[in-house]
């Protein structure tokens, strides 16, 4: 009898083991499901369709002006139990920039600002990804403007990584994974050569990124 209830007290501790891990794996980046796939790193690409770049400045002392690019492009690799290992990668076309104004955009995209004749993309390629706490993240890497590279750092909120809220409704979103983040940063335009009007209006320059991502 001591033989069988010390085997059965064996197979319960390890059982609880099995749990404990599993909940660690799968709460390391911020809280996901058990999943053996998901202990993986994962690649997710942009939804271009839910996927905004906003950036807003002082204009003239009197108010703030907002304007945003619409085609951006890239990777994320998420590793899950080694946040650390993260990457992000993403490439931003200078010709989808938008305030609003046509005649403004056009002025953006001439030698006075982004010359996007000549450098006709923004990229930013992470150094580092460091977990802050809970869904809390600090991304840093390099941002290249104009030809010219800086080191930003991103502050990043991981909403949700899941299968797609829409896939029970919806057979386009079936099997579908989706990732979802909100990132903020300030930059000063003089750092990459666009300095024109400063300090009349605003040199520094806030970014706010929002986007949903698809799992490949």
């Amino acid at each position: 009898m001591q033989v069988i209830e010390l085997k059965v007290m064996e197979e319960m501790f390890m059982k609880k083991l099995l749990a404990i891990a599993t909940l660690l794996i799968g709460t390391t980046f911020g809280g996901f499901a058990p999943s053996v796939a998901l202990a993986e790193p994962q690649t997710y690409t942009f939804d271009p369709t839910h996927t905004e770049v906003i950036f807003s400045y002082q204009h003239l002392g009197m108010s703030r002006a907002y304007g945003q690019f619409k085609k951006v492009t890239g990777n994320v690799i998420m590793d899950k139990t080694a946040p650390a290992k993260s990457s992000v990668d993403v490439t931003i076309d200078v010709n989808s920039v938008d305030t609003g104004v046509k005649e403004f955009d056009k002025h953006l995209r001439s030698k006075d600002f982004f010359n996007s004749a000549q450098f006709p993309s923004i990229t930013f390629k992470s150094t580092e990804v460091q977990k802050v706490s809970g869904k809390k993240f600090k991304v840093a890497g390099d941002l290249t403007i104009k030809g010219k590279t800086k080191p930003v750092v991103l502050d990043m909120t991981y909403i949700i990584d899941q299968p797609h809220p829409l896939g029970k409704f919806n057979p386009k979103y079936k099997d579908v994974y989706v990732a979802a983040f909100s990132a903020r940063t300030s930059v000063k335009r003089s750092d990459f050569g666009m300095g024109l009007f400063v300090p009349m209006t605003g040199d520094k320059v806030d970014i706010i990124i929002e986007t949903e991502m698809f799992r490949q």
